[in-house]
């Protein structure tokens, strides 16, 4: 019986395999569009009100909301900003939801109002007002027992940048030699949901869902470089992390905007910049509680503050 040399087989068989078609990998289903939430459902909801109404100003805008959950404290705080492209009709309301989640969960919450742009109060009554309203809270810390020592940032579209803003601004903040004055809270960190930080990006067409012109309002007609002081990358880094949430179907606040502020911060020495894109996520989901964007900025709080 003739007897096989397997060895001299081998060739053969290798071969054969590699004759075979190996089949391609079988792509990922697109992720579908979900059906988005809309500004009128929204607002038909049932909102949870605020312990206290706390005034800094003469203005019927010029006012904070304080959440206050249960327990002596001192309690941590999240500073909220509101969105709405620096417009009326657009005001804190709009964060109660959120406000009252993070009140539950034992989250001190200081959500002010700002004067928009409307009558002439863009340059500079937007930016004094956020800047009072936010010094506010040191001022009015030991009243409430608010731990001013873990302070996280959150803001909301035109309000992602306001909270920015500060956060740049006070970065640089020196107080006046020889005055006693109770200083602005500093910020363990931003979170901006579906935020517009960069103006002088906004202000070239096509923009944001706000538009360009709204930006000229905003930033001042007429002064000879409107966005050095007003456009968060022009003003300079944090030196704080920033966390930057953006919904995939977010037509009015596209994502590009976020990961253009991130690369440009980075050049500015800002590392710790992240930008977390929510799948079926458009910009009012942002803000509403049972949302998965909303359950990834309440991770990045509570990290912030722990």
């Amino acid at each position: 019986m003739k007897k096989t040399n397997f060895l001299a087989l081998l060739p053969l068989a290798a071969l054969a395999a590699c004759s075979m078609s190996t089949p391609s990998p079988t792509p990922p289903p697109p992720v579908e569009p979900a059906t988005l939430l809309t500004w009128d459902q929204f607002l038909a909801r049932e909102r949870p009100q605020p312990d206290r109404t706390i005034s800094y100003g003469d203005h019927e805008r010029q006012v904070v909301d304080l959440y206050l959950p249960q327990g002596p404290g001192p309690h941590p705080v999240v500073v909220m900003v509101h969105g709405g492209c620096w417009s009326a009709p657009w005001d804190r309301t709009l964060m109660n939801h959120i406000s009252g989640d993070l009140r539950r969960r034992g989250i001190a919450v200081w959500n002010i109002d700002y004067r928009v742009i409307e009558n002439g109060n863009g340059y500079p009554h937007v930016f004094d007002d956020t800047w009072a309203a936010i010094h506010q809270l040191t001022i009015q810390a030991y009243q409430y027992n608010l731990d001013v020592n873990r302070v996280v940032a959150v803001g909301h579209s035109a309000g992602g940048h306001l909270a920015l803003w500060y956060g740049s601004k006070r970065a640089r903040w020196q107080p006046l030699p020889h005055v006693r004055m109770i200083p602005p809270p500093e910020f363990r960190a931003v979170v901006s949901l579906g935020g517009l930080p960069d103006l002088e990006l906004a202000a070239q067409p096509p923009g944001s869902g706000c538009g360009t012109e709204v930006i000229g309002q905003l930033v001042g007609p007429g002064r000879a470089d409107p966005f050095a002081d007003t456009s968060v990358p022009r003003m300079g880094a944090l030196g704080i992390p920033q966390v930057l949430i953006n919904g995939t179907q977010d037509r009015i606040i596209p994502t590009h905007f976020a990961e253009d502020y991130r690369t440009k911060m980075a050049a500015l020495g800002d590392r710790d910049i992240r930008v977390r894109l929510i799948e079926r996520t458009g910009h009012i989901e942002l803000v509403a509680p049972e949302t998965a964007a909303w359950a990834a900025a309440v991770e990045e709080i509570e990290r912030a503050l722990r």
